[in-house]
């Protein structure tokens, strides 16, 4: 569950927190999309190393941490399942490309992790709910996005605490083979279901009190302006976006299986 550390948003002060979340959501997408278009592992391993620095500058290196610790099972099965896939179709046999694909697919996984997992743990759903209506997305639909980015976290954790409690009352979740450890957890989603549902009536009965939908035109507190370092941010943004573009298009991208043997 750790994993969803990564979506909980820290409160601290750094120059990517006073950050604009329309400008680092843009920054997402650019990685997202660079991430996605090359299948080389290199620029993969560089797109990983980029967000280092945000990392650091936002002080949250703990949680990004845990985070990455939490996706480490899904990157396990990601590799395992390219690895095995490969091996199959290269006639039961193991060579160095089929292990750099099955890397390059797991580094892939991991910067899209990543890069989701510094946007939430540095942007407040206030804020990013601010964002949205400022784009002028419905009121409706920016409620119920972050609603729910406010409640995967709650729930992620209410989750391991029945766990707990289920394992202190003997059950077992690790024993057992497949089918059996799918019917241990039925005794964790039944009553992680009901306590879903008892928040989302008490959020309705606390959205009804207050006369939630009574009015159209809203009014907001604060209004998100962009600042020097959203400007910078910008930069950096469409500077990665053009060299991605330009690598791709341009120029050839060697193997590490390549670069290794040239060296060597």
């Amino acid at each position: 569950m750790s994993v969803f550390d990564g979506l909980k948003f820290r409160k601290v002060y750094s120059p990517i927190h006073s950050l604009d979340p329309r400008i680092k959501f843009l920054y997402v997408c650019v990685i997202f999309t660079a991430a996605i278009i090359f299948w080389e592992l290199i620029p993969l391993i560089i797109l990983f190393l980029i967000q280092v620095p945000f990392v650091i500058l936002a002080g949250i290196k703990r949680e990004w941490l845990r985070s990455m610790r939490g996706a480490a099972f899904l990157a396990t099965i990601i590799f395992l399942t390219n690895f095995i896939f490969s091996f199959i179709t290269a006639s039961y046999t193991v060579t160095a490309f089929n292990v750099e694909h099955a890397i390059t697919m797991t580094v892939r996984f991991i910067v899209l992790i990543e890069s989701f997992s510094v946007f939430f743990l540095t942007t407040s759903p206030d804020h990013l709910g601010l964002a949205l209506e400022q784009t002028r997305i419905p009121y409706e639909f920016c409620f119920a996005f972050t609603t729910a980015v406010r409640f995967v976290p709650v729930l992620a954790e209410e989750a391991q605490t029945i766990m707990d409690a289920q394992k202190a009352r003997g059950l077992e979740l690790e024993h057992g083979n497949f089918l059996k450890r799918i019917r241990n957890y039925i005794p964790i989603l039944i009553p992680l279901i009901i306590s879903a549902i008892r928040r989302s009536l008490e959020l309705a009965e606390a959205m009804e009190s207050r006369a939630w939908g009574a009015t159209e035109n809203r009014t907001n507190l604060y209004m998100l302006k962009m600042h020097r370092g959203d400007f910078v941010l910008i930069a950096v943004t469409f500077g990665i976006l053009a060299i991605t573009v330009y690598v791709r298009l341009f120029l050839e991208i060697p193997s590490l299986n390549d670069l290794v043997g040239s060296l060597f």
